[in-house]
């Protein structure tokens, strides 16, 4: 019995010009229900109290855990290439806690 390689499906995505522009983000707030994972990028400015959100991703915890992987890959062969990169005793660790965690979430 022959069996078949998968066959690999081309994607063409398209990049519009406001988003190739890219959005700034030195913030990433993260929560999660049984159903899906919603990651909301702000970007924190010194002195300013407030934070805009402006980019909200909501997807599935398999295409989360997905990225995760990805992301692991993508800087395993960016450190080897360019080194470790080094994160600050000072780096602010509530871009990665429950929204719960940090007050009012608007």
């Amino acid at each position: 019995m022959n069996q078949k390689e998968p066959v690999q499906q081309q994607i063409n995505i398209e990049l519009g010009e406001k988003e190739a522009e890219g959005i700034y983000s030195n913030l990433a707030i993260i929560s999660h229900s049984p159903a899906e994972f919603v990651i909301d990028f702000t970007r924190v400015v010194p002195g300013s109290p407030k934070a805009k959100v402006h980019a909200r991703i909501i997807t599935t915890p398999q295409h989360a855990k997905m990225l995760l992987m990805a992301l692991k890959d993508n800087i395993d062969k960016f450190e080897s290439r360019f080194g470790e990169i080094k994160i600050e005793a000072s780096a602010n660790p509530l871009a990665f806690m429950n929204p719960d965690k940090l007050g009012q979430v608007n």
